[in-house]
């Protein structure tokens, strides 16, 4: 599934398995954080220092 950038507008490109607080990383240089509202999908700006997790 395709949802918009908040920081570019461009599409990010979202797996359909996707689990909300999942970071992902957009080619505008953004890291993103995976919010759901409802049935929609939304993607907000990571805000401080992730956890690392072992990637």
């Amino acid at each position: 599934m395709r949802v918009r950038c908040p920081v570019c507008g461009l599409p990010v490109e979202v797996p359909d398995d996707v689990m909300e607080g999942e970071v992902v990383e957009h080619d505008c240089g953004a890291t993103l954080e995976v919010r759901f509202e409802g049935n929609a999908v939304r993607l907000v700006p990571l805000d401080g220092v992730a956890d690392d997790w072992g990637e």
